[in-house]
């Protein structure tokens, strides 16, 4: 009788059966588990249909003839790869597990519209794009099935070649990764329920260079805030001192700033053109004022409109434009005051190592910045990390007390601190940026 059986020796399976009173072991490289003893149950009950049926041939089904009758009854045969017991190696039998699986573009847009239900609209954004971008252009026409691990891996060095939108070079290896998740989890799917091997089995991601942090020294600060715009220095303070995310800055409202408790209360976030929810649920949080925010928030109410919704707006009262702000306020400012290029985002990094240096708890840092726990706080910032003793944010508002002084107020001239942004009319000179 049919069975299948576990070679002592490693751990492996293989499947032992009778054809014509001669005795046969076909080895594979799969690790006893209770799922690839479905997968080879499977291909042994094809196998004794068909030697029942009279149609069973030993070449189809492992492609090779049947082993020599000397070799037949050896305990131990040359291992067999996984890959050619599930689905059947044999140029027939693959190309009938092909045809019984629908085509990836077909399953994709299925697998799509059941996990999408679960995303952030920016996630669905991006991922939707990914999909009709690149994915669907190169597999869509495929059986989902018949997608192999050599068909992966030259997609992704494909990938590799592509340029890289608005830079020079080709895309990054976190790009290639991010577009390779989606094709993943659509080939994993469709492989646990047609039952066949992934073909993303044993791939893993590229290395990504871990980036550095790029903060600014607490004397750069002050010369970004002492040259910046009268109408853009509320808005630096609220990033240089709360260690705020750009979509949650942006898209911060006049009734999540509680004056009277001294709170910013991170509900949402604008990304994409339009209010969207929280990157993850530890991102929602009540950032404690300290001194310098609170004035520099209490002086962009006085300047803003009475039914401004936002609190850094424009003059139409949307949400300040990323792009804008870095092409005709950020990088021009930097190159001003000779100052190394960076990414905005570098003043919430900023923000942290501030507070490192103040001495505040891990503890509290974490919270403020919507992180879950202290872990990432020391692997992003471990060389910033002093002695820390404090548990609130006392000493680092002594720090800016002392280095800064009183903020002072900002006239009524930043009511909109994107006027000269919206018109296209950068002023940023050496006068003024």
């Amino acid at each position: 009788m049919a069975s299948i059986r576990v070679l002592p020796t490693k751990g492996t399976l293989f499947m032992d059966f009778r054809v014509g009173g001669r005795r046969y072991r076909e080895y594979t490289a799969l690790p006893d588990t209770p799922a690839n003893r479905r997968r080879l149950q499977k291909v042994l009950d094809r196998i004794e249909a068909e030697i029942a049926a009279g149609t069973f041939d030993y070449e189809r089904i492992f492609g090779r003839p049947a082993p020599a009758a000397s070799a037949a009854s050896k305990e131990l045969l040359p291992p067999v790869p996984a890959s050619e017991l599930v689905p059947a190696a044999a140029p027939a039998a693959s190309a009938a597990a092909a045809s019984a699986t629908p085509r990836f573009a077909d399953f994709a847009e299925q697998w799509f519209a059941e996990a999408s239900v679960a995303w952030r609209r920016s996630y669905v954004i991006t991922q939707r794009g990914v999909l009709d971008r690149y994915l669907l252009p190169h597999f869509g026409d495929r059986a989902v099935g018949s997608i192999t691990k050599a068909d992966v891996l030259a997609f992704r060095a494909t990938l590799a070649k592509v340029p890289a939108r608005g830079r020079q070079g080709t895309l990054s290896h976190r790009r290639i990764n991010a577009i390779m998740k989606p094709l993943r989890q659509i080939l994993n799917e469709a492989a646990d329920r047609f039952e066949f091997t992934s073909a993303f089995r044993n791939i893993k991601p590229l290395k990504i260079k871990r980036s550095d942090v790029m903060p600014f020294t607490l004397e750069e600060v002050q010369r970004i805030l002492r040259a910046v715009r009268p109408d853009w220095r509320n808005y630096f303070v609220v990033r240089f001192f709360t260690g705020m995310r750009t979509g949650e800055v942006h898209g911060l409202k006049w009734h999540h700033v509680d004056f009277e408790r001294r709170l910013i209360l991170v509900r949402e976030s604008f990304v994409l053109g339009e209010d969207d929810e929280l990157k993850t649920d530890g991102s929602m949080r009540d950032i404690q004022m300290n001194q310098v925010v609170y004035e520099a928030l209490a002086a962009q109410r006085r300047a803003s409109r009475e039914d401004a919704l936002y609190v850094f707006a424009n003059r139409a009262g949307r949400p300040i434009d990323n792009k804008n702000f870095m092409t005709r306020v950020w990088y021009p400012l930097l190159r001003h005051l000779d100052l190394a290029p960076r990414r905005p985002y570098q003043m919430r990094h900023t923000a942290a190592t501030l507070w490192l240096a103040a001495g505040e708890s891990p503890e509290w840092i974490a919270r403020q910045l919507g992180h879950s726990s202290t872990e990432m706080l020391f692997r992003i910032y471990s060389r910033f990390v002093p002695n820390l003793t404090r548990r609130d944010g006392s000493a680092f508002e002594r720090l800016l007390c002392q280095h800064l002084g009183p903020v002072g107020v900002v006239g009524a001239g930043a009511a909109a601190v994107a006027t000269d942004v919206d018109h296209g009319a950068w002023e940023g000179s050496h006068e003024r940026v």
